[in-house]
């Protein structure tokens, strides 16, 4: 296993939290745990290993901004929700540098959403001032490299077509997953860390709530579990913080551990 650090850089669902015109005692609350920007991370290896981000949020110029503009080698995209890829353009200064393009890990559904709605970033002529990306075909359950790294796709249904959760070595992610397939629980089983959303505590048609998640957790067993993708339906952050099992944690934004990959 190789040492790394990661970063949760946001961990709210696509409202965020506070959300707006919501007078809620969550949206109100002045612990910073509850103030939530757009789920994003970034995954460091040690000993001068690359970075790499998972998803692209609108938020990413300030998550960027507070982790100190670190590294970024490549970027890992679940899927073309807006809450997940609306920071693509905030990646120009990382572009610099990457002959042909950053590299941008996506299934052939999210590379032809982004193609059609962020076109400047893929001609073969570019300005300067834009980005440009290079697209590495992410296929379901086919392991790929990246900036040197071993990469297995895995996919979760969110709403409507399948979308992907990203599994490297020893660590999971899955965001907007509602069902999970019984091949992508097998694959995760044996991680050491687990990211994984739940939007709130009621039934949601599109995203796990708490329950789900937690019997998700349960079935792959990690030694490690934190929750993102919340929104103020998840409650305080103190408060449901006392009502996990061991092992299990609320992410909160800006909050980095050390993990084995």
């Amino acid at each position: 296993m190789r040492a790394a650090r990661l970063t949760l850089l946001g961990t709210g669902t696509s409202t965020g939290v506070p959300q707006i015109r919501c007078d809620c005692r969550v949206c109100r609350s002045t612990d910073p745990a509850d103030r939530r920007t757009r789920s994003s991370a970034l995954l460091r290896f040690a000993d001068g290993g690359p970075s790499i981000l998972i998803d692209a949020t609108p938020d990413l110029r300030m998550q960027l901004l507070r982790l100190g503009s670190p590294v970024i080698d490549a970027a890992l995209i679940t899927h073309s929700h807006y809450d997940h890829v609306g920071g693509l353009d905030d990646l120009r200064p990382y572009c610099v540098g990457h002959d042909g393009g950053f590299p941008l890990v996506c299934s052939a559904d999210v590379e032809a959403d982004l193609r059609a709605r962020i076109p400047y970033c893929f001609r073969e002529v570019v300005s300067p001032r834009v980005p440009r990306f290079a697209i590495v075909r992410a296929e379901p359950c086919e392991p790929l490299q990246v900036a040197g790294v071993e990469i297995l796709p895995l996919p979760v249904v969110h709403a409507g077509p399948l979308i992907h959760a990203y599994r490297i070595g020893a660590f999971g992610y899955v965001t907007d997953c509602k069902e999970m397939p019984s091949d992508t629980l097998k694959r995760l089983r044996g991680v050491d860390t687990l990211v994984i959303n739940a939007l709130r505590h009621t039934p949601h048609p599109t995203h796990m709530n708490l329950r789900q998640a937690l019997d998700v957790i349960q079935e792959i067993a990690p030694r490690k579990a934190l929750i993102t993708h919340m929104s103020h339906g998840i409650g305080l952050h103190g408060e449901t913080s006392r009502m996990l099992p061991d092992g299990v944690e609320l992410a909160s934004d800006g909050m980095s551990i050390d993990i084995s990959v």
